[in-house]
């Protein structure tokens, strides 16, 4: 029998009280709501929503397309208006990119998780007149489990980030002569945990990706680039709050511009300027003639006029909660963004 056994009768046992610094509060936050949003994906009463990639129709911008992923069946394509325009059955694919690549078409990949021991990207091109998707191939992208995935053009060469659930981020140069694509891994780098979104800007080669519970991390692109990571903010519960999910950048200029983290622990996001990558606030898309937007993972924002809805870019959210009805995508304006941070 213990000493606090034998006397819990008499006096019972004293337990030390262990004290805890509270956690900080999520910094001020602005609102905006929703213009658009996307019909909800076909897998109804689970997570399966989860990235979108905007394609931007320059010679017509109302007739620009988004694609978004199901990742418990495949990938939706949803005009502006949100209506579902086609659906290819993918499988399990996680996160999605596009880049318009002139007379090689725009290419899209995916992140495709069917085989949780062996990532692979799936690529398809898009048909901006029919709206639908084409198979290219299958490439291998790493052992383990493919999660997210981002594009990097730099002239005519397109290579792929595949970021595996383990924060192993993998680089992949693509070949798209033929009729089917290939590619191979060029490189490898490495986040200590769990990690998914990311983003690159083209125009000064560089890649960000947030690891889920610590924060927001930038790399060289290039594929002879130093491998070592920048940290660029903190999952402190003040910008972003863990899960630091999607990652997207609006660019401005030959370089300037905003990046776009979802936090998705308060059902914010957290904006820094590329320039010096300094944060600049925080904003909500919070309830309205749309709904708001809840726990999201993968955003997208492309610079630009999409119609008067979307006079200077459209953002791209997911939406976590979309009740009664299955998961979504939410369309906002980036001119209403940066009309309530009060950015230039």
């Amino acid at each position: 029998m213990t000493t606090c056994l034998a006397f819990a009768m008499l006096a019972g046992c004293a337990t030390a009280k262990v004290e805890r610094a509270p956690l900080p509060s999520p910094l001020p936050t602005a609102q905006v709501t929703a213009r658009g949003e996307t019909a909800a994906v076909a897998t109804a009463n689970a997570d399966a929503a989860d990235d979108p990639a905007i394609w931007r129709n320059v010679a017509d911008p109302a007739a620009s397309l988004i694609v978004g992923t199901d990742k418990k069946a495949g990938l939706h394509v949803y005009d502006l208006k949100g209506v579902d325009r086609s659906f290819i059955d993918a499988g399990q694919v996680n996160n999605v990119d596009l880049r318009d690549m002139g007379a090689k078409g725009i290419v899209v990949v995916a992140s495709d998780r069917n085989d949780r021991a062996n990532s692979k990207l799936a690529l398809f091109t898009l048909d901006p007149a029919t709206a639908r998707l084409t198979p290219r191939g299958m490439i291998a992208s790493g052992a383990g489990e493919a999660y997210g995935v981002c594009l990097y053009q730099a002239g005519d060469a397109l290579h792929a980030f595949m970021v595996l659930k383990d924060g192993t981020i993998n680089q992949i140069a693509i070949d798209l002569g033929g009729a089917a694509f290939s590619g191979r891994i060029v490189r490898s780098m490495k986040l200590g945990t769990q990690s998914e979104g990311c983003a690159v800007d083209d125009r000064t080669g560089r890649l960000y990706v947030a690891e889920e519970d610590v924060g927001l991390w930038r790399f060289d692109a290039a594929a002879d680039g130093a491998t070592a990571p920048v940290k660029i903010a903190a999952a402190d519960g003040q910008q972003i709050v863990a899960d630091a999910e999607g990652v997207a950048i609006a660019p401005e200029g030959d370089a300037g511009g905003y990046l776009v983290v979802s936090s998705q622990g308060d059902n914010a996001y957290a904006v820094y300027r590329l320039a010096d990558e300094g944060y600049v606030g925080r904003f909500r898309i919070a309830q309205g003639a749309i709904g708001a937007t809840e726990e999201t993972d993968g955003i997208d924002i492309v610079a630009g006029d999409f119609g008067a809805d979307y006079p200077a870019g459209l953002m791209v959210a997911q939406d976590g909660i979309n009740a009664p009805k299955a998961q979504n995508f939410k369309l906002v304006s980036w001119a209403d963004v940066k009309r309530a941070l009060d950015l230039p």
